[in-house]
């Protein structure tokens, strides 16, 4: 499984961002997504899941209306972008493959991640 992110930076509070994982090793399309954060000194944290075909979608409760996962199983991508974003959603975001739920995309193979800073 390799997974490489990209489109991290430095933003302010309100603007958008959109991340890209692109994915090879695996079967793309067979294969659940997720994006997990870390915040400098916390834990990882769940942000968002997708199944296979992309139908299902889940999000943490702070992201939801904010935050959209998405897929292009053509491209082996997965993306989240991030509309108004604020300075707690400062993190290194990775991608995760094979899970889509909160419970088992924690301990998931993943990305080297992708930093995001908001602030002025």
């Amino acid at each position: 499984v390799q997974l490489v992110e990209s489109g991290g930076g430095l933003v302010q509070p309100g603007g958008s961002l959109r991340l890209s994982c692109t994915a090879s090793g695996f079967i793309f399309s067979d294969s659940a997504m997720s994006w997990v954060r870390q915040a400098p000194g916390q834990g990882l944290e769940w942000v968002s899941g997708i199944s296979d075909g992309g139908t299902y979608t889940l999000y943490r409760d702070s992201v939801k209306g904010r935050f959209t996962i998405s897929r292009d199983n053509t491209k082996n991508t997965l993306y989240l972008q991030m509309n108004n974003l604020k300075p707690e959603d400062t993190a290194v975001y990775y991608c995760v493959a094979l899970y889509m739920a909160e419970s088992k995309a924690l301990d998931g193979p993943r990305g080297q991640g992708t930093q995001v800073t908001v602030s002025l």
